[in-house]
């Protein structure tokens, strides 16, 4: 999966086309991701405890990775990744529209 945790990217389909926002959190088995204020829910929760408040919770729920597209930090705009090896023989993330390196591949 090309993209990552805290990248920030733009739903091109779906209720929620055109916003954009941070990805929280990303599952590579499924190809889904959480991405900030899109696609919220909202669940019905017990008290557990004195600490925790019951009640109507809204929260995001996954996207499909088909549904978002990367926005590039550096130029802003939509874009498809690629990837280039380094002199040192590293793998990074690269802008297809400006050829910027976005982040090392973990």
């Amino acid at each position: 999966m090309k993209i990552k945790k805290n990248d920030t990217v733009r739903v091109v389909a779906g209720n929620y086309k055109g916003m954009e926002g941070k990805v929280l959190k990303v599952y590579p088995q499924t190809g889904r991701l959480i991405v900030e204020k899109v696609n919220l829910i909202k669940r019905h929760t017990r008290q557990a405890g004195q600490a925790e408040k019951g009640g109507i919770i809204e929260k995001e729920a996954p996207v499909t990775v088909s549904n978002v597209v990367l926005l590039c930090p550096k130029c802003g705009k939509p874009t498809k990744i690629g990837t280039a090896q380094l002199a040192n023989g590293r793998n990074v993330r690269r802008c297809k529209k400006c050829n910027e390196t976005l982040s090392d591949e973990s």
